[in-house]
């Protein structure tokens, strides 16, 4: 049999080290799937959307480090995979996307399922081109996997089904399709000595630092110690850096709590290492402040930058440490870890339960995954409440890991994330923090589970309602609408998948439930009754918040809906 494009496209894959492809076939793409199945080289992974195969692409790229792949029939097929190819971009994770694209012949005329992709995938992808010709093979998929690999981005092949069919060209594939290379990058001496002045004038000197920071824990933790800073993280910062840490003083931001916060707005100088972090509020107005980025085009993006620089952070800080004084006064360091020992107690403090007081509040289903979790556990969150509680109540210990859309902030991303990650680490605990507006958009891949397997652990925080679009609605005035959900017993529709479902309602099952959970074999779908009036404050409430959640409580008395102010103030009051 004559190799065929599809097989040079296969070959080439191998040669890159995939191992799966995530998907769903049609007929666009039956020669690259004919091919995957004789090379018996690379699984497919049949999911139930699109969506859902570049989300778990994107989760499986980022725990292996290396690319990974997915791929969507033409038209409607590839249009699914574009919000999770933009959150893989945005998380800067190494993704190819085959896109099967209709007869060649056919396009321009308006044929069933045509659409132009190489203009639809411009905007979340680094690479994207068409193969025409059988001489473009292998040129084009190497190219695209260098691509996403030499930057950590998407690329995007577009391939229509009746060229994947064709015989090959002469050109070989060859046996290396990518190089990965680890260059040293600092700035210069000269900037280096002007950074080192900056701070060692600085008094109170606080660091924030974002996942650009993970591998540099080792020079930050002798920085934090040379500065004596307190250090503050983004949310992507903190599973390679809180962990056994005496200089985290918390997180800051809408997710963040007062000590982390305070510790940025106190400082007189605020260090920012590997973040582009986006919130300009959460900024101090009157401190010196210093970036260092690998993206100099990220630099005083955020909010304006006394110095900045270009580099890795783990190359730039130990160049830098040669030209650092070494500080005495602990002062800030201090007061700014007192601060955190006080908001961890309170924040704690909302995590316990009295007997039979219902909806159970999340801060406590939250605090018990992490205390039964295993040192090892790969968590995954949906945006919005999920992502409040994940990141108060997960000790990212040992070689815990948190995956979730925390750039893009799309809905329904926690279940096809765990669907990448529990695959891409078979032998590892997967937890699924869902909320229930997220797990019903793309509930259909409860069935992937089934199908494959996979031994994820659901918890599903329910609580009838688009919880932090209320919350959201609630601090600009208005009345919620539109926010209802009418849910379904998820543990009732576990069962009638073939999935082990379990049902909590009282606070007093729920330890007993999640032991249970994690005890078995397969999947669990945990459905958790929690309080839907939770009130999940940043740490910073403006005027304007102040002000529109006087705005809804008046609104709500004159709309005879006063008693959604009572349960407001019995759940995070009485406790």
């Amino acid at each position: 049999m004559k190799k065929t494009i599809a097989d040079a496209v296969v070959d080439s894959l191998i040669n890159a080290g995939v191992k799966r492809i995530y998907g769903i076939v049609g007929d666009s793409l039956n020669a690259v799937l004919d091919s995957v199945r004789r090379s018996g080289k690379i699984e497919w992974i049949h999911v139930r959307h699109e969506e859902v195969a570049a989300f778990a692409a994107g989760a499986d790229a980022e725990l292996e480090g290396s690319i990974a792949v997915c791929a969507g029939s033409s038209g409607p097929g590839n249009l699914h995979l574009i919000n999770g190819l933009y959150d893989c971009y945005r998380n800067r994770v190494p993704v190819l996307a085959l896109a099967a694209q209709i007869p060649s012949d056919e396009t321009g005329s308006g044929y069933f399922q045509e659409t132009h992709p190489e203009q639809i995938f411009q905007e979340c992808s680094a690479f994207c081109e068409v193969i025409m010709t059988k001489k473009q093979m292998p040129r084009t998929i190497s190219m695209a996997i260098q691509t996403a690999v030499a930057n950590s981005t998407v690329s995007v092949v577009i391939l229509p089904g009746d060229i994947a069919a064709l015989e090959a060209g002469e050109d070989e594939v060859p046996e290396q399709t990518s190089y990965i290379t680890k260059p040293v990058i600092h700035p210069s001496e000269e900037e280096l000595a002007i950074l080192a002045g900056y701070l060692n004038a600085g008094k109170n000197v606080t660091l924030l630092c974002g996942a650009g920071a993970k591998d540099a824990r080792k020079e930050l933790m002798e920085l934090c110690s040379i500065l004596k800073s307190p250090m503050v993280t983004a949310l992507r910062g903190k599973e390679y850096l809180e962990d056994n840490n005496p200089y985290f003083v918390g997180l800051t931001g809408l997710l963040g709590y007062s000590s982390g916060y305070k510790a940025v707005m106190d400082c007189d100088v605020l260090f920012m290492l590997g973040t582009d972090f986006p919130y300009r509020q959460f900024y101090p107005e009157n401190a010196t402040i210093l970036q260092v980025d690998i993206d100099a085009s990220h630099l005083g993006r955020r909010t304006p930058l006394t110095y900045g620089l270009c580099g890795t952070v783990k190359d730039t800080l130990q160049k830098l440490k040669p030209y650092l004084t070494i500080k005495e006064d602990t002062k800030h360091l201090e007061k700014s870890v007192e601060r955190y020992v006080k908001d961890r107690k309170e924040l704690d403090g909302y995590a316990e339960f009295k007997p039979g007081h219902t909806p159970i509040h999340p801060q406590y289903v939250t605090r018990l995954i992490n205390e039964m979790a295993s040192d090892d556990a790969i968590f995954t969150c949906d945006v919005g409440t999920p992502t409040v509680w994940a990141a108060r109540y997960l000790e990212l210990h040992g070689e815990r890991r948190l995956l979730g859309s925390f750039i893009h902030g799309t809905m329904a991303n926690a279940l096809p994330q765990a669907i990448g990650a529990q695959v891409a680490a078979p032998d590892r605990q997967v937890i699924s923090l869902s909320g229930d507006g997220g797990l019903s958009m793309l509930l259909g891949d409860l069935l992937t589970l089934k199908q494959h397997q996979l031994p994820i652990k659901v918890i599903v925080y329910n609580n009838d309602a688009l919880g932090f679009v209320e919350l959201e609605m609630k601090a600009a005035g208005y009345l919620e609408t539109g926010t209802d959900l009418s849910n379904p017993n998820f543990a009732a529709v576990a069962s009638g998948l073939g999935i082990e479902g379990i049902r909590v309602d009282n606070p007093e099952d729920l330890p007993a439930a999640l032991e249970r959970a994690f005890m078995i074999d397969g999947p669990v779908i945990v459905d958790v009754a929690v309080n839907r009036q939770e009130l999940s404050m940043p740490p910073k409430i403006s005027l304007e918040q102040a002000q529109g959640f006087t705005i809804w409580a008046a609104k709500a008395l004159l709309n005879g809906e006063g008693n959604k102010i009572i349960d407001l103030a019995k759940s995070n009051l009485l406790r």
